[in-house]
């Protein structure tokens, strides 16, 4: 089961087409009846579901209209939701409404909490469900109150890897990805400049590929991954080790000067 495809260059989409092209049967699910009708196209007669996690029950509701319609049993499911209210524009972090913040921390980290909890009796009993995170634990003024949310989604995955260990053997991953080139991510506030320093910040010097996050994320919903729990991969092409990368120290002491 994924949740959150948008478009195609979601990263839930790389991971679906990965998921297929590998043999599996991937049932979506998606935010709205527009999301649904936009992607007509896109996925074709794949099965697809409704489900605004924003709204209590609504992943009860879901589980129980995946049930009845066939669908009893998941080896995986993909968490790639996320949302941030940025209408009003960037604010220091100190200044983050709270009913932004509360908003934002329930679609897209609590949501993973009740998700698994309403398929639990439809995963199987050595599923894996991924989550998709960032990489490290950045404070990037521009991304604002969502790294701290993200650091609560990749918390919520061990919390639920521990309670799951209690009768199963599900395991709880994240995928903590570098800065990517997808639709989402345009909407944050200065996200492009952010992108390109990260490129410069990679040891290849090459910017990280949807593909690569989409890839990780198939290698922990499968049995090669049976001894992962409880962990956040890192997936950003070393960019979190290469601080003081020659070419980045040479180019900023020069503007010093």
């Amino acid at each position: 089961m994924v949740f959150g495809v948008a478009n195609r260059k979601s990263v839930a989409w790389a991971i679906a087409q990965t998921l297929e092209q590998e043999g599996a049967m991937v049932v979506y699910s998606v935010r709205s009846q527009e999301r649904k009708d936009s992607l007509a196209k896109l996925l074709g007669s794949r099965p697809c579901f409704i489900c605004d996690v924003e709204h209590p029950e609504a992943a009860k509701r879901l589980a129980d209209e995946v049930m009845a319609a066939g669908f009893t049993c998941f080896d995986g499911l993909v968490h790639s939701i996320a949302f941030a209210n940025y209408t009003d524009g960037l604010v220091p972090f100190h200044q983050t409404r709270r009913d932004d913040f509360l908003q934002a921390v329930t679609i897209s980290s609590f949501s993973l909490v009740e998700i698994a909890n309403a398929f639990k009796p439809l995963l199987s009993k050595t599923a894996s469900v991924v989550a998709i995170g960032i990489s490290s634990y950045v404070t990037a003024a521009s991304y604002g109150y969502m790294s701290p949310i993200k650091s609560s989604l990749e918390g919520c995955t061990r919390f639920l890897a521990k309670s799951f260990s209690r009768d199963t053997e599900i395991r709880f991953n994240t995928v903590n990805a570098g800065p990517l080139k997808t639709k989402a991510s345009a909407g944050i506030p200065g996200y492009l400049d952010n992108y390109l320093f990260a490129e410069k910040m990679t040891l290849r010097k090459r910017a990280l590929q949807t593909q690569e996050v989409a890839d990780t994320a198939v290698y922990l919903l499968s049995p090669r991954s049976s001894g992962i729990n409880a962990q956040g991969i890192v997936v950003n092409a070393g960019m979190d080790w290469n601080y003081f990368d020659e070419e980045i120290v040479m180019r900023t002491m020069r503007q010093d000067r």
